[in-house]
């Protein structure tokens, strides 16, 4: 998944990451490049726990959705990509069954992207989950 951060740099201080679509979820770095590796990481660890606690992955918003807010004005917004089939550390192998040209489409669509069927279907139903906690509520 790829999530949008806004970078901050102060005078005399580090590059400060902040991540929108995860409240709490902070990294910094000396340096751009090493602030943006640290966000991958700290957004890695934000959604483990969530997971863990059993919450919902929220999923990425476009920058378009926060760059008006107050908060990020002077900040450099860039997206971080986090590969969620990596998350808790196991994978479990599950057999299903699926008509097959929506398998095709899948693949297709994966292929397009640079990634496997496994990570497209995690994420797809990651953000499904999500939008029904959304609607829930």
């Amino acid at each position: 998944m790829r999530y949008p951060v806004v970078i901050h740099k102060d005078p005399d201080s580090d590059y400060g990451v902040t991540v929108p679509d995860l409240p709490g979820c902070f990294s910094a770095g000396e340096t751009m490049d090493e602030a943006l590796n640290e966000a991958v990481e700290a957004i890695a660890c934000h959604l483990e726990a969530l997971l863990i606690d059993g919450e919902p992955i929220p999923p990425p918003n476009p920058i378009e959705r926060h760059k008006n807010n107050p908060d990020y004005q002077d900040g450099v917004w860039a997206l971080v990509d986090v590969d969620i089939t990596r998350l808790s550390g196991k994978t479990k192998r599950v057999n299903i069954t699926l008509p097959e040209q929506v398998l095709a489409l899948m693949d297709k669509y994966a292929a397009e992207h640079g990634e496997t069927r496994s990570k497209f279907i995690t994420q797809a139903a990651i953000t499904y989950l999500a939008g029904q906690q959304e609607a829930a509520e």
